[in-house]
């Protein structure tokens, strides 16, 4: 079974601040002298506490006077560039947390584009959503049709080698020298057609929904920058 994870905060109650500060310092010595001899190294321990008048040394005073020679020898620029206070701690503490949290937004907001992606090939109808969730619908089919292009290219690489090996059509570095985009294959094109001039189209209806009439709104596949026209917000 697992042991019970500690919640990090102050103990309010005395008794039970003074037995945790006992058991954890016997604890924390324990960890240095197993430290000091599994890994051969010089180190050493200090503690001040309210309950004791002289503050708590370890291995020694010598050795710890030893230790803390040896450190006052380095430079100023070593001693200082693995120390932390609170403050810094926190801050780094923070600083992950909250990249963290950006990951996780975007990969809900992906997540959520794509289930509305299948929905609507179902045939649910993309009137309820908002501008920003148009856009970072159009991003997510974007790249789902650059991988669709990609495993394209993969395959008519393949079959082309394929032909080479068994003695069939034309040589390894024609094949090799042929740009992807001279490769596409006719079903390719009428994928990207349907995507962007029929399917898309039809299923945002924007001059209907949005309340726009003729050509008053742009989409973001009106031209090759349209990029800049996709949400921000989770999506590069």
């Amino acid at each position: 079974m697992a042991r019970k994870k500690v919640k990090l905060a102050y103990i309010t109650s005395d008794s039970a601040r003074k037995a945790t500060f006992k058991k954890r310092k016997r604890g924390l010595m324990k960890k240095v002298n197993e430290l000091s001899t599994l890994c051969g190294i010089e180190a050493c321990a200090i503690i001040y506490s309210p309950y004791d008048s002289e503050p708590e040394v370890w291995p020694s005073p010598l050795g710890v006077q030893r230790v803390l020679a040896r450190f006052k020898e380095m430079p100023e620029l070593e001693q200082s560039k693995k120390m932390v206070n609170q403050e810094s701690f926190l801050r780094q503490r923070i600083a992950k947390a909250n990249e963290q949290l950006k990951k996780q937004r975007k990969d809900n907001r992906e997540k959520e584009m794509t289930q509305v992606m299948f929905q609507s090939l179902t045939g649910k109808g993309l009137q309820n959503l908002s501008m920003m969730d148009l856009n970072d619908l159009g991003w997510l089919i974007d790249q789902n049709l650059k991988d669709i292009y990609m495993r394209i290219d993969q395959k008519l690489d393949k079959e082309a080698q394929n032909q080479i090996q068994q003695g069939h059509g034309m040589p390894r570095s024609t094949v090799e020298n042929v740009q992807p985009d001279h490769r596409r294959s006719a079903l390719e094109m009428n994928m990207e057609t349907l995507q962007r001039q029929h399917w898309f189209m039809d299923l945002m209806n924007p001059q209907e929904h949005l309340g726009f009439g003729g050509d008053e709104l742009m989409l973001p596949f009106a031209d090759n920058n349209h990029n800049a026209l996709w949400s921000t917000a989770f999506f590069p």
